[in-house]
């Protein structure tokens, strides 16, 4: 290893960005890691996983300490607005038999795991700074930094997000974020003792979610139908999404909606996804996560899929007879599996938006939660 990759720069510092950092640093390798918000902030309520993501947190070696304060879970019910029970998905024990098959967390403690054991791991990470410029030739990659520094490294992996600038000056034919007609709210609130594992209820053009985050808190996300992707003003945040709640006469449902308040932490963001077609490298540059595959919720897999993309890299990099030759076997085992999670998630979202048929949705949801069980 250490004759084909010595030192790694990581740009960017959200959960793909740090999990390349320490998987990375575990193989010996020196990585610097450059997040451009000094405070290295994660906003947002809670996020929702699977079984997969949480085998690749175990990887990651950072498992134990999600299940302590996070929250593990097995299944899925699915009710209709009144809260008739539609259907049940299992959700496989795929990170081990002593491992629930789901799960949630607050996003800002999933990356407060993450920030610590990225710098456990060895990693040097500087906050409030970016690249400005790069070069590359057949040895490596030369950076100057917003701080006014230089270096030089044998591999740049490129985490910067959705709206990656690096992705524009390495694959300026990119497509950009494409709004997927949807939007979801989130909040956090008590938990609601009758809430042990993830329960969402469906009625025209809105879904309603309700998962724990840990011991105390649960999570309540809200996905609406939006045709137009205007702009929300965060004011108006908690009565919007009172009145997305009004529809639904499940008791669990009007019990959340009961206890949102102002400290609810409730946010809104629109749903965008991406899927850059492949290669996702350039010569000694490869990009990784949102940055490539950017997906809806639909499927609870974007943090999953991104962390995989770090844990296949560092494998590859491990047992690859050059650069060249890993990067290729890395795309060629992401490639696959990632479309596929974009892709289904964006028909699921169709079909809710056009209110199509709810047996296609529960056969993809099916079978997409069987194939990301599947070892990556």
């Amino acid at each position: 290893m250490a004759a084909l990759i010595r030192t790694a720069l990581v740009v960017g510092g959200g959960f793909s960005g740090m999990a390349a950092a320490i998987e990375l640093r575990k193989r010996g390798i020196a990585v610097d890691l450059v997040e451009i918000d000094p405070h290295w902030r994660n906003y947002g309520a809670g996020i929702s996983i699977g079984g997969p993501t949480l085998r690749a947190l175990k990887t990651l070696g950072v498992l134990e300490r999600f299940l302590d304060e996070g929250y593990a879970c097995d299944g899925l019910d699915i009710f209709s607005a009144e809260g008739r029970l539609l259907t049940q998905v299992a959700t496989p024990r795929v990170a081990g038999e002593a491992v629930p098959g789901s799960g949630a967390v607050m996003r800002p403690v999933l990356a407060q795991i993450l920030a610590d054991a990225t710098r456990a791991s060895g990693t040097e990470v500087r906050l409030g700074c970016t690249i400005t410029a790069l070069e590359q030739d057949a040895e490596g990659v030369s950076v100057a930094f917003t701080d006014g520094s230089q270096s030089r490294y044998d591999l740049l992996v490129g985490a910067d997000g959705l709206y990656s600038s690096l992705r524009q000056q390495l694959m300026p034919e990119a497509p950009k974020p494409h709004y997927s007609g949807q939007g979801v709210w989130r909040a956090v609130l008590p938990l609601d003792p009758a809430v042990t594992h993830t329960q969402l209820w469906v009625d025209d053009h809105i879904k309603v979610g309700l998962n724990p985050v840990s011991r105390e808190q649960m999570y309540l996300f809200v996905n609406e139908d939006r045709p137009v992707n205007d702009f929300v003003p965060p004011e108006q945040f908690l009565q919007r999404l009172r009145a997305l709640l009004e529809p639904f006469s499940a008791a669990q449902v009007r019990a959340a909606a009961a206890m949102l308040d102002e400290q609810s932490l409730v946010v809104f963001r629109p749903l965008e996804g991406l899927l850059v077609e492949q290669p996702w490298y350039r010569g000694r540059c490869v990009l990784i996560g949102d940055t490539v595959h950017a997906t809806t919720p639909h499927l609870a897999s974007g943090a999953c899929i991104g962390i995989e993309d770090a844990l296949v890299l560092a494998e590859e990099l491990e047992r690859g007879s050059s650069v060249a030759s890993a990067l290729s076997a890395f795309q060629q085992r992401r490639w696959p599996r990632c479309r596929m999670v974009v892709e289904n998630s964006r028909r699921l979202g169709e079909i809710e938006i056009l209110g199509g048929d709810k047996a296609e949705h529960l056969h993809i949801m099916h079978a997409s939660f069987a194939a990301l069980a599947e070892a990556i």
